[in-house]
């Protein structure tokens, strides 16, 4: 029976460097959170939970070769879509936001499926074209993007809809568009940005940039939130204050420190030291992902994983970009480290997706 549990672990597709890399990293959120949430074993149960369900739709999505995402990713796109539909005009209203289908069992978000299904269904779409993608298929590509998005900000979430339409755009960019096009398209979206913030933007989000530019005009209301953040994290200096001992975290004067606001607790406690051991971190598996990427056997291969590698960096970049003042707060988790179940689900499945990408090499798609 040993010798039969040995052979199906060995038979197990994983990428063991990838793995141990996300592992450090899932350990360090946890640790974080046993003390950002005051020692609360419920809420540091529930991530413990969170992380085994993420660990083993991972090892599960590893298991299933890339031909098989290739197949089926413009059905699941298409079922999404008709979820963010639903969600319109039946979801579920929390806090001024429609974002939630609430089946009576279960009640999950749908637009947190698009950071996963969007790159894999613009990799498979321009992957049955020639590369480097011709403009009429750019002009198609972008619409798959673009349905969505738009459908996610009317909800409004503004954070989720940045992540994922760039989830998918990057996938067009390593495509290989031209630099006319990509100009071309720069200059659309520069002037498509004071049309959104006239027009589409709610007064919540205009105050978001706002705060952004002069945090202090509003100390005790919408500036609160960066102003704590920014003085948890000044206030840990070289080495920080130790585990447990953040005091801007055990007085709650940091909002959402479980949360958006996690690594403003990191660094409190660990000061400039502990902040560059956590971007070696990130670093390596930045790394890794990207040499899966690069020696990717397949073009659905090379564009995906090179689509969920900057994704993960983009997730890190804003994160902590918004804590430190440096960017407008909307609401992105750091991955691996704040708590939440969806996020680290999502985040695991494309990690997952990537091993399969590593351990599939010699299969071919169609």
């Amino acid at each position: 029976m040993l010798k039969n549990l040995l052979r199906f672990i060995k038979g197990i597709k994983i990428d063991t460097p990838l793995f141990l890399g996300l592992l450090v990293l899932i350990g360090v959120g946890m640790l974080n959170l046993y003390s950002s949430s005051g020692q609360d074993m419920s809420m540091f149960l529930g991530q413990l939970r969170n992380v085994a369900l993420a660990l083993t739709f991972m090892l599960i999505l590893a298991q299933l070769p890339p031909d098989f995402y290739c197949r089926w990713a413009l059905p699941a796109y298409a079922g999404c879509v008709l979820l963010l539909i639903l969600v319109w005009k039946f979801g579920t209203v929390n806090m001024g936001a429609r974002r939630w289908l609430d089946l009576g069992i279960i009640k999950f978000q749908p637009s947190e499926f698009l950071k996963v299904i969007m790159p894999i269904a613009v990799a498979a779409f321009i992957t049955k074209r020639s590369i480097p993608i011709r403009f009429s298929y750019v002009i198609l590509a972008f619409l798959v993007v673009l349905i969505p998005t738009g459908l996610i900000v009317i909800q409004p979430d503004l954070g989720t809809a940045v992540l994922v339409a760039f989830s998918g755009s990057v996938v067009i960019f390593l495509a290989g568009m031209s630099k006319l096009l990509i100009c071309l398209i720069g200059g659309a979206a520069g002037a498509y940005i004071p049309i959104h913030w006239k027009f589409f933007m709610h007064d919540y989000q205009r105050q978001r940039i706002l705060t952004f530019m002069d945090p202090e005009s509003d100390p005790l209301g919408s500036g609160y939130h960066i102003i704590q953040s920014k003085i948890a994290i000044g206030s840990g200096g070289l080495f920080g204050k130790g585990w447990l001992n953040g005091t801007q975290t055990k007085l709650e004067f940091l909002p959402e420190r479980h949360t958006d606001f996690a690594y403003a607790v990191f660094a409190e406690e660990f000061g400039l030291v502990g902040f560059v051991l956590l971007m070696f971190m990130y670093l390596y598996v930045l790394f890794r992902s990207a040499y899966i990427s690069a020696h990717a056997s397949t073009t659905f291969g090379k564009l995906l994983g090179g689509a969920i590698t900057v994704t993960f960096f983009i997730y890190i970049f804003i994160n902590i970009g918004m804590v430190s003042g440096l960017l407008p707060v909307v609401g992105v988790p750091l991955p691996l480290i704040s708590f939440g179940g969806t996020s680290m689900v999502s985040i695991c499945a494309g990690f997952g997706i990537l091993m399969s990408i590593q351990t599939h090499k010699e299969e071919k798609l169609f």
